[in-house]
This record gives structure tokens, C-alpha cells and sequence, in this order.
């Protein structure tokens, strides 16, 4: 199958071709940049030499249309959904890496991103979790593949919330992610000099990301549910670590609480719980699609915590695009994926 990446040049769309280039099934056809326009990918990323032999071109939906039978988008928010709505017109399945489909309420989108031009097109796409939508996922033409910190923070807390087993009022987020997940555009807050051997919250309490968790989560409880997200952003080029607190309704052990996520997720393949008495860490999953998730319960506070490891380019971006891609074309869901995580 001939695969289309547009704006293949950011981290994104880097590691679209750097994880397509392991899947046995397809072949990358076209890859757009416009900075990069008529150079060729191994001269700007010189780790695809002898692998890619391709050129960027520039954005044309009818060249990549009549080239590549599937497409993914990696282009900034509020650019991808013009460009999404004409390759759906043209028949294409598309896997959309920005977050121009991932909120259902237009009004919601316009109030954290800016006007959208495609509101129609909203109830049609599906939101690109396999864990819990791999139904809907299969049959889509348009999947909005999940933001990064709302990867994490959703499979951390679903078993909970499906459960009842936590008050849903009072669950917060905090999570820590590299700094590969600001884009690879220039910006003086993620110079070296400005991220190297220091911690630093942003957003506190808004961040783009919690209208996409408060959705997802509101969910698998059937009602609205409003969380405090923190994020912070640490010296490291790939990972998010979150950690998210709850209330539990009742008395309520680790192992019950552990019982629950197995239950969930025991037959998946890209959800790996860590031992008792373990959590996980961002090094045990970088360069991987895989979700290390931790689990425990403070007797003394009622309180319960939840850990969860990502890659935020995998499993948190492109990984997960091409999961979403495999489910969508009938391949085996794991196939391109299978690469174990980079330690040290």
C-alpha cells in the first residue's frame, strides 16, 4: 500500500517514516515539506541514508491523491482540516496527527485553537484510541489521532472511571513531558540553554489538551467530568510521565485496583502494566508504542495513583498513527510496530 505523510519534516512526521519504513506492507510515495520542498529526505535527516530514497515535494492534494492510497497529515493545528476535507472528498483514508478533529463541539475547538472550516466533518471522524474505539476505528475513513498528554492521561484513568471506582470530581493530572513535544519549529522556551537542567510547569490549568481529556473521560462515565491538568516540561527529548490522582469511592486495595487494569487491558498489546509495587518509567518505553501503566492505592489518604509512560512521538503521535492505520486497513495491529523500547 503507498503511503502519503504531509509535513513529513517536523518530529512527527519524522517518525512517521522512520516507524513506516520497518512495516512490511507499505511504501512511503510522497512526503511533503515546504521548507524542504526538492531536497531529499536523507540530506535534512541523514539517519534515512540508503534507507528512504525519496524527495520532499511540496503540499498537492491531487498529486498525493493520485500517489498514495492512504494519508496521513502532520501538519500543524488548524492547518490539516482544509487538506483533510479535500483527500476525504478524493476517497482517501486519512489518519490526522493535528487536533483539528479530535474535539466533537466546533464551539469548544474555536475557543482553544480557532475558527474551524470543516465543522461538518467533526461527527464523522473517530478518535483514534485503539484501546477503546478500535470498533469505530476499523470502519472509519477519518481517525484524529489522540494528543500526546491526553494519550497517557485517558489510559490511566479509564479502568477507574468505567469502574466507579474513583470520585470523578476529584482526579488531577500531572505530567511531565521532553521537550520534542513542543514541535520541532524554533522557540526560544525550548533552547537548550532555556530546558537543560531545569523543571518548569506551564499552562497550569490550561492547556489546550484538558477540553480533549474532559471528553474522552466524560465518556466512559456518561457524564461531564472536569480535571486539573498541570503540565511540565522537563530536559528530555522524547517521554511523558503522568501521574494522576483520585479519590477512591470506598475502601479499596492496590491489588483490587490492579485487578482492574489487568481486566482491561491484559489482552492488549501496546499496554503493559508494571509489577506490584513498581511504576514506570519514560527510559522503559522510549523509541517504542508502548503504554507502561503503574497502580496504587494510599490507604492512609483514600487516595489512589496511577502512572503512566509513554513515548510522546509513539504511542503518543506517530506510533499510534500507524496503529490506528493498521486497524483501518485490516493488518495485523501490531505490524511496523513491534520495535522494543531504546534502553539506555
Amino acid at each position: 500500500m503507498k503511503i502519503g505523510v504531509i509535513g513529513a519534516s517536523g518530529y512527527t512526521g519524522q517518525e512517521l517514516l522512520r516507524i513506516l519504513t520497518h512495516h512490511p506492507k507499505v511504501e512511503i510515495a510522497y512526503a511533503t515539506s515546504e521548507r524542504f520542498a526538492g531536497s531529499a529526505v536523507d540530506e535534512v535527516f541523514p539517519s534515512f541514508k540508503g534507507i528512504i530514497d525519496l524527495q520532499f515535494r511540496k503540499l498537492s492534494v491531487p498529486h498525493i491523491a493520485r500517489d498514495a492510497d492512504f494519508i496521513f497529515t502532520a501538519l500543524p493545528h488548524g492547518q490539516s482540516m482544509d487538506v483533510v476535507a479535500e483527500c476525504i472528498k478524493k476517497g482517501k483514508k486519512v489518519v490526522d496527527l493535528s487536533a483539528d478533529f479530535r474535539l466533537k463541539d466546533a464551539a469548544l475547538y474555536e475557543r482553544w485553537y480557532g475558527k474551524h472550516s470543516c465543522p461538518d466533518l467533526l461527527s464523522e471522524a473517530v478518535y483514534g484510541l485503539p484501546e477503546i474505539y478500535r470498533d469505530e476505528i476499523k470502519k472509519a475513513q477519518l481517525v484524529a489521532n489522540p494528543g500526546c498528554y491526553p494519550t497517557g492521561a485517558i489510559l490511566a484513568l479509564t479502568p477507574l472511571l468505567e469502574g466507579g471506582i474513583i470520585d470523578p470530581v476529584s482526579i488531577i493530572v500531572d505530567a511531565k513531558s521532553g521537550v520534542s513535544g513542543a514541535g520541532r519549529s524554533p522557540s526560544m522556551t525550548n533552547l537548550f540553554g532555556e530546558v537543560a537542567e531545569g523543571l518548569k510547569a506551564y499552562n497550569v490549568a490550561n492547556h489546550r489538551h484538558t477540553p480533549e481529556m474532559e471528553q474522552e473521560l466524560s465518556v466512559r462515565t456518561g457524564e461531564g467530568i472536569h480535571i486539573l491538568f498541570v503540565p511540565h516540561l522537563i530536559p528530555i527529548n522524547r517521554g511523558i510521565l503522568s501521574t494522576c490522582y483520585a479519590r477512591t469511592n470506598g475502601a479499596l486495595s492496590t491489588a483490587k485496583a490492579s485487578k482492574a487494569f489487568q481486566q482491561r487491558y491484559g489482552k492488549e498489546p501496546f499496554v503493559r502494566l508494571v509489577p506490584s509495587s513498581t511504576f514506570p518509567s519514560t527510559m522503559e518505553v522510549r523509541g517504542s508504542n508502548y503504554c507502561d501503566i503503574g497502580v496504587m492505592v494510599d490507604d492512609s489518604s483514600g487516595q489512589i495513583v496511577v502512572i503512566s509512560a509513554i513515548d510522546n512521538l509513539a504511542k503518543g503521535a506517530s506510533g499510534q498513527a500507524v496503529q490506528n492505520m493498521n486497524i483501518m486497513c485490516g493488518f495485523p495491529e501490531t505490524m511496523g510496530l513491534e520495535q522494543i523500547p531504546l534502553v539506555p
